[in-house]
């Protein structure tokens, strides 16, 4: 399921070169796994609570300021101590309305991460700990939150209603950092969760199986 943007590239002259003005744009412990969960879906409609948006510059350009103020280069990461730990983003059962890697109109070509309809108000959690880039009202996102982790992934959720963490801020894994809604572009209440290996558009991961390589069933 999990799609390698490179190759997605190189298959799409088109989308490279969308990818490529994009990117000229911005120039200048783990929690006990037995919350309730839903059956996957991979299919949806117009009538299911998904993302429709894509790539947003703002947010991409805020996204970068950030990692560069709060980066590596300060040492951000966790101290020294127990291991990274991981916990599932949501402890009531949801519905996914729109699986890792379905094709559409994005930018990347694919649904960069994995919607989980749950009602509005419904308590989000950090599926990682680390220091929080993005909290704030994020275009297309609508209010997100961003987390870099110590692995040098990065953790966004997105469309909530509201946000209950700061800017620059160190958090651990099953943090609370907002509640579920439908903000920014989505068509109904619904957590958008979305892993970056890099910071940068495109560079996304599937989100089940970066949770379940540390021992975290999402699904």
């Amino acid at each position: 399921m999990e799609q390698d943007i490179a190759s997605v590239a190189e298959a799409a002259p088109t989308r490279r070169r969308a990818l490529s003005a994009a990117a000229a744009l911005l120039a200048g412990g783990a929690l006990p796994a037995t919350a309730s969960r839903a059956v996957a879906r991979s299919d949806h409609s117009s009538s299911d609570h998904v993302c429709t948006g894509g790539y947003d510059a703002e947010f991409e350009a805020g996204l970068a300021a950030a990692d560069d103020l709060y980066g590596p280069s300060r040492n951000r990461a966790i101290p020294e101590g127990p291991p990274q730990q991981y916990a599932l983003p949501l402890r009531r059962a949801f519905r996914v309305t729109a699986a890792y890697g379905v094709r559409g109109d994005w930018l990347a070509g694919h649904h960069t991460g994995i919607d989980l309809a749950v009602p509005t108000g419904t308590p989000a959690y950090a599926v990682g700990g680390g220091v929080v880039l993005v909290a704030r009202w994020s275009g297309a996102y609508g209010n997100a939150v961003t987390v870099r982790m110590p692995d040098g992934h990065y953790a966004l959720v997105a469309h909530l209603s509201s946000i209950a963490v700061r800017q620059g801020a160190d958090i651990a894994a099953g943090d609370l950092v907002g509640s579920t809604g439908a903000t920014g572009r989505a068509t109904g209440p619904h957590l958008h969760l979305e892993i970056r290996a890099r910071r940068e558009y495109g560079s996304d991961i599937d989100p089940v199986s970066y949770l379940a390589d540390r021992g975290v069933r999402l699904l």
